[in-house]
């Protein structure tokens, strides 16, 4: 009997051990095909992002060139080229005005501290000199002031005054165009919205029945050259306001200085 018992509880132990040894083997086995499935999942994934990515790129640029292509056919070839040109070239004027505003910029403290050095080193030549060396309308306003200062304060004050006005007339020069064609852009989209319409009216009348469909195309024509005429406008009325108040800043600069040499040529006279 004790032998019997021993056997069933070698038996016993032995199927315990094994069942133990069949069930961490199981989700072991299974861990690791998860685990080599996921794998092969990322394998792919990995391999396929590349390529879709590439793929909805190469698809949003290729949309987008043809949408706007779309869009412009759509506009209207006619009034969607005049909007066209109207930013053109009212860009070019634009980015004309930026340039010779920013080159007619000018250091005003150092050009009055260098003319002032230049009176007391040298006279009223050396300061002629300085102003010739300098960019821009300030420098030229001082250069007409001291060449005409032998002739007292009051022809030098007349004489900045007067060049003062013709330098602001340059620094305005061209700024006319610009608001010409921020004028113009929007008046091309109405035309256009205008001429879409008759469009879809003489649909309607040669169909003898309203159709959205037949409404549709004149209103869409309509809406979008008038969304791009107003677009445009937008955008050169940015530049317009941006050379104003650069035009602004700069004839303040030639006020101040102007005075500034008056005063400067008063000590200079004072100083004989």
């Amino acid at each position: 009997m004790k032998r019997l018992f021993a056997l069933i509880a070698v038996f016993g132990m032995l199927f315990f051990v094994a069942s133990n040894t069949v069930v961490a083997q199981d989700p072991t086995g299974e861990a690791t095909e998860q685990a080599v499935d996921s794998t092969a999942t990322e394998e792919i994934d990995l391999a396929a992002d590349p390529e879709e990515e590439a793929a909805a790129a190469a698809e949003e640029n290729r949309s987008f060139h043809n949408e706007l292509k779309k869009q412009f056919i759509d506009g209207g070839p006619v009034f969607m080229s005049f909007v066209l040109i109207a930013l053109i070239l009212g860009l070019a004027f634009a980015i004309e005005r930026v340039l010779y505003l920013n080159m007619s910029t000018t250091n005003t403290k150092k050009l009055l501290a260098n003319v002032e050095e230049a009176l007391d080193n040298g006279g009223i030549e050396a300061a002629k000199e300085v102003c010739r060396n300098t960019r821009g309308p300030i420098a030229s306003i001082f250069y007409q002031g001291l060449d005409r200062a032998d002739q007292g304060l009051d022809v030098v004050e007349k004489s900045i005054v007067s060049y003062g006005g013709v330098q602001a007339g340059l620094l305005e020069r061209n700024l006319s165009w610009l608001g010409l064609f921020i004028a113009v852009a929007p008046m091309l989209g109405f035309m256009g919205t205008v001429i879409g319409m008759i469009g879809a009216f003489d649909a309607i009348e040669v169909a003898g029945d309203i159709s959205p469909s037949l409404v549709a195309g004149g209103i869409k024509v309509a809406l979008i050259t008038t969304v791009t005429g107003l677009i445009v406008a937008i955008i050169l009325q940015f530049f317009y306001n941006y050379c104003v108040s650069k035009i602004d800043a700069i004839v303040n600069n030639m006020e101040d200085a102007s005075i500034s040499l008056i005063d400067i040529l008063l000590k200079h006279n004072l100083k004989k």
